[in-house]
C-alpha cells in the first residue's frame, strides 16, 4: 500500500492513499495503535476511493503533540479535511477515533456527508478518577514487548501488524495516555448529533460488553437516520478481526462517486 505524507497544514501525520474518484473517505483510529490499522480493510476496500488516513496527536507519526483533548482534535482533523479534501467526506472511526467522528459530524455537518461508527463508548464510565489513577501506574508496562504482545492480543493486532503496534506503545506518553484515555470514558452523545443531516451507521461487536452494545444502540436512537448493527463473532476489535466482513458492509454504505 503506497502512502504520501501530508498534513502539513493540520499539526497531525496524515497518509493519503489516492483513488480512482474523489469521495474521500476519512479514517480516524482508536487509542493506543495508529493509522496503520485500517491497512487490512484498505487493501479490500480497493482504490475506487481516497484514504485520508492521520495518526492522532501522541500516537505513532503525530507523537511530538501530546494528546490534550476533543476538543483540540476535532479542530485539527477540521483542518485536515479542509486543506486536503476536495468537498465534504464520509467519516470512519474506530473507538477513540469513533468518539471524534460523531463529533466532527455533529459540529461541522457541512464536511461530514455520512459517518459510520465502530465500537464507540457513549455512557461516562463509573468512578473515572480510579481508572487513571491505576493507567498511570500502568504505563509504563506499555513500553514492555511482553505486555505489548498481551494486549496486542486482547486488541486483535495481526502478526505482521505487532511492530507497529510495540512502536506506538513505546512512544506513547503517559500525558497522552491519561488525556486520551480520559475523554473517552467521559464521552456523552453532543446535542448536535441530533440533527445531524447524513446518514449514520453504529456497528458494536456481539462479544463486546454491554455498555458498548448500548451505546451503539443510544447514538442510533438519538439520530434520526442511524441504524445500529452488531456484527456477530467480533469483540472490541471489528476492523482488523473482520476487515472482509467490514470492508463488504462499507461497500455498500458508502457512496461511490459525488
Amino acid at each position: 500500500m503506497s502512502h504520501k505524507a501530508g498534513g502539513r497544514v493540520a499539526p497531525l501525520h496524515v497518509d493519503t492513499i489516492a483513488g480512482r474518484t474523489s469521495r474521500t473517505v476519512l479514517l480516524l483510529h482508536g487509542g493506543g495503535v495508529g493509522g496503520w490499522m485500517w491497512q487490512p480493510l484498505i487493501e479490500r476496500l480497493g482504490h475506487e476511493r481516497t484514504y485520508l488516513v492521520p495518526d492522532l496527536p501522541g500516537h505513532d507519526h503525530s507523537a511530538n503533540q501530546d494528546y490534550r483533548s476533543h476538543r483540540d482534535t476535532v479542530d485539527a482533523l477540521v483542518r485536515v479535511i479542509e486543506s486536503q479534501a476536495g468537498g465534504s467526506v464520509s467519516v470512519v472511526g474506530f473507538s477513540l477515533g469513533a468518539q471524534l467522528a460523531v463529533l466532527l459530524a455533529a459540529e461541522r455537518p457541512d464536511l461530514v456527508d455520512r459517518v459510520t461508527v465502530i465500537s464507540a463508548q457513549a455512557k461516562p464510565t463509573r468512578f473515572p478518577a480510579a481508572t487513571l489513577a491505576m493507567l498511570g501506574l500502568a504505563a509504563p508496562l506499555a513500553k514492555n514487548e511482553r505486555f505489548a504482545r498481551a494486549q496486542a492480543k486482547e486488541l486483535f493486532i495481526p502478526a505482521d501488524l505487532f511492530s507497529d503496534y510495540l512502536r506506538v506503545s513505546r512512544s506513547l506518553s503517559t500525558a497522552t495516555l491519561i488525556a486520551s484515555v480520559g475523554e473517552n470514558i467521559s464521552f456523552t452523545i453532543p446535542p448536535a448529533w441530533a440533527s445531524f443531516p447524513g446518514s449514520a451507521l453504529m456497528l458494536v461487536g456481539a462479544e463486546e460488553r454491554q455498555m458498548m452494545k448500548t451505546s451503539a444502540d443510544s447514538l442510533a436512537q438519538v439520530h434520526a437516520r442511524g441504524a445500529a448493527e452488531v456484527v456477530d463473532g467480533c469483540g472490541h476489535g471489528i476492523p482488523l478481526q473482520e476487515p472482509a466482513w467490514l470492508a463488504e458492509r462499507l461497500r455498500r454504505w458508502l457512496p461511490s462517486s459525488h
